[in-house]
């Protein structure tokens, strides 16, 4: 058995919800699995009370958007665990604000190429915790615009080179976010790093000890990246975790739950660290 510990829900960017995400896991026989919406603990909140419904465990979790203020690249930070969650609030809602702002701005961008009612878009919005592009997108298809989330449409509309409704957001530096997860006492691991061309960011958090584990296994990966986070996890003494990055519909290539998975023997080092920071 094993856990997948990278799921996202309606409360974020994904297409299904926390119950939904949870019954596909127990359906998968999966030991456990992780909400990690981005920026909010919402959805992983609602998956534990379905957890417990349903016979599973569910590791409580949330990813967070950030910056490498010294490549000037994205990073994400998987936190579980959070001992208080209600100290990272402000993280959160700053991010928020910052995506919805930008989503208003892209979708009156939007609207004046597709004539979309504004309505048709916040219907899904308004499920979620914050604005995301999908959201746009999912509207776009209803209306016949478009065929699919990532396609044509989409790189027209929002490629970071050239999209005619792209908005850039500003996240928060990673550095600092590790810092907030750490004083809410939460689990910090480094998500995805081959996505993001993130190795250099992962010898330098690793040796500072702000990290405690880095996530091996996962769909941008390919063979050489498991094999090399798997090496720089072995030097550092981290956890290796593995998921899915789940996102239903709201996805380039569909994975469902369970695709990537974090062994039963490292989520329970993932844990044991958590009891550890505990002592100190």
């Amino acid at each position: 058995m094993a856990a997948d510990l990278h799921c996202h829900t309606q409360s974020s960017d994904g297409s299904d919800t926390a119950e939904e995400v949870v019954l596909m896991a127990k359906m998968r026989g999966l030991s456990a699995v992780a909400v990690t919406d981005h920026d909010t603990f919402a959805g992983s909140a609602k998956a534990i009370g379905f957890g417990k419904k349903y016979g599973i465990t569910v590791v409580p979790g949330a990813e967070f958007s950030c910056v490498d203020a010294e490549t000037g690249r994205k990073a994400h930070i998987l936190c579980y665990c959070c001992d208080a969650p209600e100290k990272l609030e402000p993280v959160c809602r700053r991010m928020q604000d910052t995506r919805r702002k930008a989503g208003d701005a892209m979708l009156e961008k939007v609207r004046s190429i597709y004539p979309v009612p504004a309505e048709m878009v916040m219907k899904y919005v308004r499920r979620s915790t914050c604005f995301f592009k999908q959201h746009i997108m999912h509207a776009l298809i209803d209306a016949g615009y478009a065929g699919e989330i990532y396609g044509p449409v989409y790189k027209k509309l929002f490629s970071s080179s050239g999209g005619v409704a792209y908005v850039k957001i500003d996240y928060p530096e990673v550095h600092d976010v590790i810092g907030q997860i750490r004083k809410a006492g939460g689990i910090a691991v480094l998500a995805h790093p081959a996505e993001f061309d993130s190795y250099g960011l992962l010898d330098s958090l690793s040796a500072s000890k702000m990290i405690d584990g880095v996530e091996v296994w996962h769909p941008s990966a390919s063979k050489d990246a498991v094999s090399r986070l798997s090496e720089a996890a072995a030097e550092y003494g981290l956890a290796m975790t593995g998921g899915t990055d789940f996102h239903g519909m709201y996805t380039k290539i569909s994975h469902p739950v369970g695709s990537f998975t974090t062994p039963d023997e490292q989520l329970g080092k993932l844990l044991m660290k958590k009891h550890n920071w505990r002592k100190i």
